[in-house]
C-alpha cells in the first residue's frame, strides 16, 4: 500500500478513536446540485443534507425491499439513511476500522440496519447475499480496485447493482475506467460530478471547520483538514483546478444468458 492510502487510513482510525461524539455522522465531501435539492429530510438529519445528497445521488436505483451492503461505511451515517428513507429490507455496513464499527453499534439505528468489521477487498459474506452494493469516496484506500470489484461482483445478486462514488487523481481516471470496463459489471450511468462535489464542500466548509475546532485534539487538527477536504487542501485545490476528478458509477451484475 502506497504512503497516500496509508495516510488515509491513519485519518479514519484516528477520526475512530479520538471523535466518539455520534453527531459527527458522515466522513463524505457532499453534492450540491445548481438547483436546491427537493429532498425533505427529518429535522436530525438537516445538518448532514449535503453528504445525504451524495448518497441520493449516487443510489440511483430503487432499493426498496432489497438488502443492501454498504461497503466502507464509515461513521455509519449513510447506512443508517439508506435504511430509515429508502425503504430496503435490510442494510449492512462493513467498515476495516473496528473502533468505527463499534461506534455505529452503538449509535446508528435504522430498520434492518448493521455493521459488521471486514476488508473490502475479501468481503466476509457468500456469494450472491446482496441486490445492491454502496461504495461512496472509499475505494481511493483500497490496494486494488479490481480485487474490490471482483469482490462486489461476487457478492452481488444476478441483476443486483453497484453504486460507486470517489475522487482520483484527474491522471489516473483513464485507469479507473478501464477497471470498472473490465470489472465483469455492465456500466449504466457515469458521471463528472467534481463541480457539485466541489460546490458542497464549499458549501460545508465552515460547518467541518467548527466540528475539527470543537472535536479534534489541537495536535491533530492539521491532519484532519485535508482529509475534511476544507478549502485550501488538497483535494479542495485539486478539484478546484481540475487536477483532482471526482466520478460516480452505477454497475449491474446482469443475470446469466439463458
Amino acid at each position: 500500500m502506497d504512503a497516500r492510502r496509508l495516510a488515509w487510513r491513519a485519518c479514519y482510525e484516528l477520526l475512530a478513536a479520538r471523535v466518539r461524539q455520534p453527531e459527527w455522522t458522515f466522513m463524505n465531501y457532499g453534492y450540491a446540485p445548481p438547483e436546491p435539492s427537493p429532498l425533505r429530510l427529518e429535522p436530525r438529519d438537516e445538518p448532514d443534507r449535503l453528504c445525504i445528497q451524495l448518497y441520493e445521488h449516487v443510489v440511483a436505483g430503487d432499493v426498496s425491499g432489497c438488502d443492501v451492503l454498504e461497503v466502507g461505511s464509515g461513521r455509519g451515517g449513510g447506512a443508517s439513511y439508506l435504511s430509515r428513507y429508502r425503504g430496503p429490507r435490510s442494510v449492512v455496513g462493513l467498515d476495516f476500522s473496528a473502533r468505527a464499527v463499534a461506534l455505529c453499534a452503538r449509535h446508528r439505528a435504522g430498520p434492518g440496519l448493521s455493521f459488521v468489521h471486514g476488508d473490502a477487498l475479501a468481503l466476509p459474506f457468500p456469494d450472491g447475499s446482496f441486490d445492491a452494493v454502496v461504495n461512496v469516496e472509499s475505494s481511493h484506500c483500497y490496494s486494488s480496485v479490481p480485487a474490490f470489484l471482483s469482490e462486489v461482483r461476487r457478492v452481488l445478486r444476478p441483476g443486483g447493482s453497484l453504486y460507486w462514488a470517489d475522487l482520483r487523481p484527474a491522471g489516473r481516471v483513464a485507469a479507473l475506467r478501464r477497471e470498472l470496463a473490465e470489472s465483469g459489471l455492465a456500466l449504466r450511468r457515469e458521471l463528472d460530478v467534481s463541480e457539485e462535489v466541489l460546490r458542497a464542500m464549499r458549501a460545508d466548509n465552515a460547518r467541518k471547520l467548527g466540528l475539527i475546532d470543537a472535536w479534534i485534539p489541537r495536535p491533530f487538527r492539521s491532519a484532519i483538514r485535508p482529509f475534511a477536504g476544507v478549502e485550501g487542501t488538497q483535494n479542495f485545490v485539486g478539484l478546484q483546478t481540475g487536477t483532482t476528478r471526482y466520478l460516480s458509477a452505477w454497475l449491474v451484475r446482469e443475470p446469466a444468458a439463458g
